[in-house]
């Protein structure tokens, strides 16, 4: 009775009686939570609040046993009226999960997860999820199918050149190719070294009057359209980048007559060569170039800049020469090598014989002559060389007609020497004066190293008379400087 007094009156105090032991125990459970209006026991609850003394001591006289029995709860305070007369709420029943899963039952746990699409990575990811993956290997396919087109292009026309221009080649060369197997004409591509992917070059040797030829074919980039774009409007825009072209770079070295030098001496090799037939000739710079390529020539090598330029009655009017003499003119330009210069069209671009380098020379031994044939022409874009084989053809031989005809009067060669000589007293020049700075710089260092060594081995008040002795001779000279100019 007395435990029950006491929780009659906590209920009391909160307002709310206990109708089950569901509603003591959770409440909230059953949705019967105080009002917003009331979250504190109201005033009447903590007036009544000096009398638990008195409650207590009725519990203690009901464990005693002299209490009184069956005494009525107190009312409810009226401010929880409606909790108090709220019906009691009736449990919801459990319902058992389908598959009548219980705890000793050997079926599924009913925490296992329900297989969904989820798991499917078909079906959880789509294409759409992978735009930018895909975009960026659209580009690197695309990059590496015109890098092959590209590649394969430029190996392409560089067989077609090999193969129109070995006949010649392997007629005039006794080894052609960097391999030097003979009768290499059957297979002309195995005559050919790639280099890069844009640069091949090819070899040739064992002819008289020629220690040997290097041809060198200069590619367009078409593997990389993006250089070949940057290349044409620099090229367009600047007048030092030349436009991107397919071209060839053929050079001659001729023996003059360093054949025991260059060239094995095989037993018998001197009584087949006759007394006069020697590869000499004399050195000078001499060259047929289009008018369009002339300006860049000059800029670009100093053996032409010290010529002379020139028309000829032979050329078209679109060729022109520059010579150091109207009478070496006269000895090579041929007819035929005109008539192959001109049939080759506005491909052709310089047919140069030298003994200068392409550089200005900066010391006497650079001065040295080193005679060269150079020759350079475009390709054309259908690969038909047709108009072009005559050109190489000449140029193959021009050492022979050198040979013949390259020795001229004392006069020529005297006026030819005069440039030379010209150069070579401006570098003997530079040479001096630069070696005087130098003989001028060690004197000044050896005079004022005896000077520290004099200031050195004298007293502080020596020291001062000295110093002042060289102030007042230094005054003197800026005053006569001063004077002269006046």
């Amino acid at each position: 009775m007395g435990g029950r007094a006491k929780k009659n009156e906590w209920f009391e105090w909160s307002g709310a009686a206990p109708r089950s032991i569901g509603q003591f125990l959770n409440p909230f459970q059953f949705g019967e939570l105080p009002p917003a209006t009331a979250p504190f026991p109201p005033s009447s609850c903590l007036n009544r609040l000096p009398s638990e003394t008195a409650t207590m001591a009725d519990f203690l006289k009901n464990i005693i046993g002299g209490g009184k029995s069956g005494e009525p709860a107190p009312s409810a305070d009226s401010d929880f009226a409606d909790f108090a007369e709220a019906p009691s709420p009736s449990p919801v029943p459990f319902e058992k999960p389908p598959g009548g899963a219980t705890l000793s039952s050997s079926g599924p746990a009913v925490t296992d997860r329900p297989y969904t699409k989820w798991y499917n990575i078909h079906e959880r990811h789509s294409l759409s999820e992978f735009k930018a993956e895909g975009v960026i290997l659209a580009v690197i396919a695309v990059i590496f199918t015109l890098h092959f087109i590209g590649s394969r292009l430029n190996k392409s026309k560089a067989k077609a050149w090999i193969k129109a221009h070995a006949p010649t080649l392997t007629s005039e060369f006794a080894l052609t190719g960097f391999d030097g197997v003979p009768g290499a004409e059957k297979q002309p591509e195995k005559l050919l070294k790639q280099k890069s992917l844009f640069e091949y070059s090819t070899y040739a040797t064992g002819r008289q009057n020629i220690a040997f030829v290097d041809v060198i074919l200069t590619l367009k980039k078409r593997f990389n359209p993006l250089m070949t774009t940057a290349e044409t409007i620099l090229g367009f825009f600047m007048d030092s980048f030349g436009a991107p072209a397919d071209y060839v770079e053929a050079t001659i070295y001729p023996f003059d007559g360093k054949e025991a030098s260059i060239a094995p001496n095989l037993p018998g090799a001197s009584e087949l060569r006759g007394k006069d037939a020697k590869s000499t000739y004399d050195g000078f710079v001499w060259a047929v170039v289009n008018k369009d390529h002339m300006k860049k020539l000059r800029d670009d090598r100093y053996d032409l800049s010290i010529t002379f330029t020139k028309d000829n009655a032979k050329l078209p009017a679109w060729l022109t020469v520059m010579s150091e003499s109207a009478e070496i003119t006269d000895a090579l330009l041929t007819k035929d090598l005109a008539a192959a210069v001109e049939k080759a069209g506005d491909l052709f671009e310089a047919l140069i014989v030298t003994d200068q380098p392409l550089e200005r020379p900066t010391t006497i031994e650079e001065t040295t002559p080193r005679k060269r044939l150079f020759l350079r022409y475009r390709l054309p874009s259908n690969n038909n060389y047709d108009d072009l084989v005559p050109l190489f053809t000449a140029f193959l031989r021009l050492p022979d007609h050198l040979v013949a005809t390259g020795h001229f009067r004392a006069e020529v060669m005297r006026k030819v020497n005069t440039i030379r000589a010209e150069t070579i007293k401006q570098i003997q020049k530079a040479a001096d004066d630069e070696k005087a700075e130098e003989r001028a710089l060690e004197r000044d260092k050896a005079r004022k190293a005896k000077r520290d060594a004099e200031l050195n081995a004298l007293d502080a008040k020596a020291q001062k008379k000295f110093l002042d002795k060289e102030k007042e001779k230094q005054m003197r000279k800026a005053s006569k400087k001063q004077t002269v100019r006046g």
